[in-house]
């Protein structure tokens, strides 16, 4: 991998402005265990180009793997905003919302352990989320060349 975000470093001091060779480095940091630096290359990625949906939905993934689900929730929704038919950002936006909801049923019965109804939907939300991949799990490829290079 260092020498992918080494190559990738090089293509991009030649075409700073480029999306694709910006989002690919975005890509290997987050293989590489780097999620901070990961989320400042897609967040300023969102900046320069807020019409991509790719940069706002790997924001999401990485957001989610750190149970930041607000933050991923926002993100997807700006991905399927800038593209309502983008289903990876779908999937992914209900991904989240089974974890927000099993969050909020596990304070529900920390208030009132007694309450059947709130046990019942927490299983079964546990038991969609264990059967399904991990919220946000589904990453963008690089975006396409067709999109604009500033």
């Amino acid at each position: 991998m260092p020498q992918a975000l080494e190559k990738v470093d090089i293509y991009i001091s030649t075409k700073p402005k480029d999306a694709q060779g910006r989002f690919l480095k975005g890509l290997i940091l987050t293989e590489m265990g780097r999620p901070a630096d990961a989320i400042a290359i897609f967040t300023k990625l969102t900046e320069d180009f807020p019409e991509l949906p790719e940069p706002y939905n790997n924001l999401a993934v990485l957001y989610a793997q750190q149970k930041q689900y607000d933050k991923a929730r926002a993100a997807l929704e700006m991905a399927i905003r800038t593209h309502p038919s983008y289903s990876i950002a779908h999937e992914n936006l209900g991904d989240v919302y089974a974890k927000l909801a099993s969050q909020a049923y596990d304070k529900a019965l920390q208030l009132d352990s007694s309450n059947t109804a709130t046990q019942t939907k927490l299983s079964m939300i546990r038991e969609l989320i264990s059967t399904s991949s991990k919220p946000g799990a589904k990453t963008a490829a690089p975006p396409r060349a067709r999109l604009p290079k500033r």
